[in-house]
């Protein structure tokens, strides 16, 4: 495991609470950052979350799971050869910063220098035929012989031939569970050689064994973390389009290889193509249009520091609270359009939809869209 690299980093204290912050119910990274940003720290926002889920309307109080649980976490981290990176310090992914609402802590297993090297992401087909596994196998060994990573998420099929590919020059895997849970079973020898020359990486806690719905946050991950996202195989409804999708709403750039129109692994990529996404038949095609990328101006990645000043008004009453859940709905709005619809402050509205949110009523979207939902019974 390489050591820390140079610069701020929490202490281990804000570490703790950071951890058993991120690990409370309902606390996503987007709550996350509002409840940092409005109250300084997450231990005194721990304190502060009942008050703030009773006047969002919560029926029951969420549990945060206490300091001996937090250590506990971190010690298993420590035996795994792992560690927690927080969003701010040197060694988290910079391109995982610009992404909307990053993870405040990544659980990493492996080498950070990795992640100094530009990212492009691979995905595809779990049941890849042989010649796109071969494809996305090449396609990985050339980017990474010029000097890229390949970012995937260790499924069968396309993301184990781009790993293998890369593992030489520089690979990144993203897991849908814990990082002690690498799946799937038969790629866990391939999960120790990535650790050993690149790096394991996931958000959720430790023993967490992946579900359905974890596998969609693992593709955010992998199409945040890359300048780029290729798919090599893809069925019309599958998961690499799922990515694909959040890697153009990210602003990535999206790539496809062609396929036979006869076989139906190629139909999502045919259809990316049809999209819009740029053809690829070679890594000369995603070198050339990820140059320009790669040559720019260092990108300065925002601090947690972004939400509207809370102090700058009034704390919002009840009539505000009103105000804003008769505006909102099923159907996703923007928070601007909210604001100028309910004529109320920005820190007021993002005080009202935190409180909604760590409440279990607010659904958050892509593009920084709300809507509300019924809290559970």
């Amino acid at each position: 495991m390489s050591q820390a690299a140079a610069g701020p980093h929490l202490s281990d204290r804000q570490r703790l609470h950071w951890l058993r912050l991120i690990r409370t119910p309902n606390v996503g990274p987007a709550s996350f950052r509002d409840l940092i940003n409005r109250f300084g720290s997450a231990e005194t926002a721990i304190e502060m979350l009942p008050e703030i889920m009773v006047a969002g309307g919560a029926n029951r109080l969420v549990r945060v799971p206490s300091v001996v649980e937090a250590e506990a976490e971190l010690e298993l981290a420590y035996r795994c050869g792992a560690r927690f990176v927080a969003l701010g310090e040197p060694d988290y992914p910079q391109t995982l910063k610009r992404m909307d609402n990053p993870p405040p802590l990544l659980a990493v297993k492996g080498t950070s220098a990795v992640f100094s090297l530009p990212p492009v992401a691979i995905v595809g087909a779990r049941n890849a035929s042989l010649a796109g596994i071969k494809m996305a196998r090449t396609l990985a060994s050339e980017l990474g012989r010029n000097g890229y990573s390949v970012i995937s998420g260790l499924a069968r099929g396309i993301d184990t031939a781009a790993h293998q590919g890369s593992l030489d020059t520089g690979t990144v895997g993203v897991l849908a569970g814990g990082i002690d849970r690498p799946y799937p079973p038969e790629n866990v020898s391939l999960c120790d050689e990535i650790a050993e020359r690149g790096a394991i990486v996931s958000e959720m806690p430790f023993g967490w064994e992946p579900r359905a719905q974890d596998f969609p946050r693992r593709n955010r991950i992998v199409a945040g973390m890359a300048l780029g996202l290729v798919v090599v195989e893809a069925a019309q409804r599958s998961g690499s389009l799922i990515s694909a999708r959040l890697a153009g709403e990210m602003g990535r750039l999206v790539f496809a290889v062609p396929g036979s129109p006869l076989d139906p692994r190629a139909a999502g990529t045919n259809g990316l193509l049809k999209d819009g996404a740029t053809l690829v038949t070679e890594a000369a095609d995603v070198l050339e249009a990820l140059a320009p990328l790669v040559g720019g101006q260092p990108y300065v990645p925002p601090s947690l520091e972004e939400s509207p000043d809370f102090s700058a008004t009034l704390p919002p009453a009840d009539s505000d609270r009103a105000r804003v859940i008769e505006a909102l709905g099923p159907v996703p709005v923007e928070v601007d359009e909210l604001i100028r619809h309910t004529r109320l402050h920005p820190a007021q509205i993002f005080m009202i939809l935190l409180e909604l949110d760590l409440a279990g009523r607010l659904e958050r979207h892509s593009g920084g869209r709300v809507s509300l939902v019924e809290p559970d019974v």
